[in-house]
C-alpha cells in the first residue's frame, strides 16, 4: 500500500505545482517521459529491518576501500536500518573491531547490487536527504559489472551524487575509466541556490544512452558527458551493465577526516531508489 499512496501523493504534488506554475519541488519526483520504471526499492519493510536481502548486499570491512577511508562497514541494523519508508545509513562513532579484524573509531553501512541488478543504459533516479559535517562523504554510485574481471577503473564507474562534508551547498557527478580515474575523472559540480543539501530531501539521477550520460539535481541538468570529453588515447568504458551503490564513508583522501565540529551519529536517508529504461 506505500507503493501506491506515495505514487498518487507524489502525481497530486506535480499536478499541483504545474497548475500552480510554481515550478517543481525537490520532494516530489517529475515524470519521465518515453522510460519505464524496471527496479526500485521505496524502502516499505518494517521499521528497524535490515535492507531487502533479494536488492541489496551489504558490504564489510574496514581496510579503508582504496581511499584511506576510517569507517568499518557493518551489516548490523545500527548503521542501515528501514524507517518509516527511508533506507537510513548511519554513521557512528564507536571503537569497533570487525570480522577482518581491523579496528577503527567509526562505522557506517555500503549497500550494493552487484550480482543481484545491473542494466546497461536508462535513467538511475534516487531521492536523499545527506548528512554533514567535515569529514562525511556520501554517495550514489555505479561500477561496471565486469569489476571482477577486468577491475578498477577499466569497469568504468559513475558517481551520480558525492558530497563532502566542507562542501554543504554541492554535490558532484563524475565519471571514471581508464586513464581518466581518481583526481583525472570526468566531474561536474551543482551547487544548490540557497541552504545546504543537508537540509531536505533531493532527487539525484542520471539519463545514460549510448554515447552520453546526463547528470541532474532535482530536474537541472548540470552536466553532459560524451566520448569526446576523454583523453586522448583512452576508451568510453561506458557500453555494459553496471551496479548500483549507495554509503556513507568518514573520511578518506577527499573529504579528509572529522574535527571537533563533527556531530555524531550522521544520517543518510534513502527515500526510494528507481531504475528506468526507455520505451
Amino acid at each position: 500500500m506505500r507503493r501506491i499512496s506515495k505514487w498518487f501523493l507524489g502525481l497530486a504534488a506535480v499536478l499541483s505545482a504545474t497548475l500552480s506554475s510554481c515550478g517543481s519541488s525537490p520532494s516530489v519526483p517529475a515524470p519521465h517521459p518515453g522510460y519505464v520504471i524496471v527496479w526500485s526499492d521505496e524502502f516499505s519493510a518494517v521499521n528497524g529491518s535490515l535492507p531487502d536481502s533479494s536488492k541489496w548486499i551489504m558490504e564489510t570491512g574496514g581496510n579503508g576501500w582504496g581511499n584511506n577511508e576510517l569507517e568499518t562497514y557493518t551489516n548490523r541494523t545500527q548503521n542501515a536500518h528501514v524507517q518509516d519508508g527511508n533506507l537510513i545509513i548511519t554513521a557512528n562513532k564507536e571503537t569497533y573491531t570487525g570480522p577482518d579484524g581491523i579496528t577503527r573509531q567509526y562505522t557506517s553501512a555500503r549497500l550494493k547490487t552487484q550480482t543481484l541488478f545491473a542494466q546497461k543504459y536508462g535513467r538511475f533516479e534516487a531521492r536523499i536527504k545527506i548528512p554533514q559535517g567535515q569529514g562525511m562523504w556520501p554517495a550514489f554510485w555505479m561500477l561496471g559489472d565486469n569489476i571482477g574481471q577486468v577491475g578498477w577503473p577499466s569497469c568504468g564507474e559513475i558517481d551520480i551524487m558525492e558530497n563532502i562534508g566542507k562542501e554543504p551547498d554541492k554535490v558532484h557527478g563524475s565519471m571514471h575509466g581508464p586513464g581518466y580515474s581518481g583526481s583525472n575523472g570526468l566531474t561536474g559540480t551543482y551547487t544548490i541556490p540557497s541552504g545546504k543539501f543537508a537540509d531536505d530531501f533531493h532527487i539525484f539521477a542520471i539519463e545514460w544512452e549510448t554515447s552520453v550520460v546526463r547528470f541532474y539535481v532535482d530536474g537541472n541538468l548540470y552536466e553532459t558527458r560524451t566520448p569526446a570529453d576523454l583523453p586522448v588515447g583512452t576508451t568510453w568504458v561506458f557500453d555494459h551493465p553496471f551496479f548500483i551503490l549507495l554509503n556513507v564513508a568518514v573520511g578518506g583522501d577527499w573529504p579528509g577526516p572529522p574535527d571537533g565540529n563533527t556531530v555524531f551519529p550522521q544520517t543518510m536517508a534513502v527515500d526510494y531508489v528507481r531504475v528506468y529504461t526507455k520505451k
